[in-house]
């Protein structure tokens, strides 16, 4: 006999229920007694998924996604990191509208969300304790290119029930720019004085908006570390400064220097794709326009 078909994410959403109501009626305690009610709530009326699954994240990335997909109606809860501005991409009046969780299992089953979106790092005994329980669990990796960052945002928009809006931001996400301008080189000195590496979404979006790396150029890859003394040997046409290290920080970087454009970079548009891709893309259209006035 040929394996069973796959279920769809609807047709798993449906077993687990089924699978809950089961365990609830037998008197499974799962993870005590607190959780058997979490789990033994009602479902959907009609026994079937909601067009709009209510959902928990626990990854800054997914959260930056759900924030531009889903209201605090919909959403049970985001990381703990979206309120912390040092971590997530999310402006912080955005992320104040919506609940937060610490990302233990006990605390995301107790909110009864239909849908948990979490990155494929979760801890597999954490992920079993939410699937015993009932609740589907979606995972995600990091994307390293701006197509698999545009098909993570259609994926989320399509089990989120949110498929136009999503198919909306990542067509923005996709835009790929039209110039004939001549590649300048610039070094993105990052938070902890490190450089990106060739593989990243950011070095693919410098590459777009008419930059070339530095870095590269200089034998560097990703996270290799620079010095102020290096940068100044090494001078780069464009300075990308997105850390407040002592080097990033220090006075020799805030006079004119010839043939180097010193700029700042929120590191912000640094930690996730998605919707933070034009962001990004906006302010390094900002920068190249600044070297195209330099005399």
């Amino acid at each position: 006999m040929g394996a069973p078909p796959a279920l769809s994410l609807a047709g798993q959403m449906e077993r687990d229920r089924t699978s809950t109501k089961w365990h609830c009626a037998r008197g499974w305690l799962g993870l005590g007694a607190a959780l058997l009610a979490a789990a033994c709530a009602p479902a959907a009326a009609d026994g079937v998924p909601a067009k709009h699954p209510t959902i928990v994240s626990l990854n800054p990335c997914l959260d930056a996604i759900l924030v531009e997909l889903a209201g605090p109606e919909q959403v049970r809860a985001l990381s703990h990191y979206s309120r912390d501005p040092g971590s997530s991409s999310i402006p912080q009046e955005v992320a104040a509208r919506y609940g937060v969780t610490s990302g233990t299992a006990e605390e995301v089953i107790a909110l009864q969300p239909d849908l948990v979106l979490a990155s494929v790092y979760l801890p597999q005994p954490t992920k079993s304790a939410l699937t015993r329980a009932g609740l589907t669990v979606a995972t995600f990796g990091s994307p390293t290119s701006i197509a698999e960052s545009a098909a993570q945002v259609r994926e989320v928009a399509r089990l989120t029930g949110h498929a136009a809006a999503g198919e909306a931001l990542a067509t923005r996400i996709g835009q790929r720019p039209q110039n004939t301008l001549r590649p300048v080189s610039a070094l993105l000195w990052q938070p902890g004085e490190i450089v990106a590496g060739e593989a990243t979404l950011i070095a693919e979006l410098l590459g777009q908006e008419g930059f070339s790396s530095h870095a590269a150029a200089n034998g560097l890859g990703q996270a290799d570390r620079v010095s102020l003394e290096w940068v100044i040997k090494h001078r780069p046409a464009v300075l990308l400064v997105a850390g407040d290290s002592q080097g990033q920080r220090h006075p020799l970087l805030k006079g004119a220097w010839k043939r180097m454009l010193i700029a700042e970079f929120d590191p912000a548009l640094l930690y996730c794709g998605g919707p933070t891709i034009p962001k990004a893309r906006d302010r390094l259209r900002e920068i190249r326009q600044e070297v195209e006035r330099m005399p």
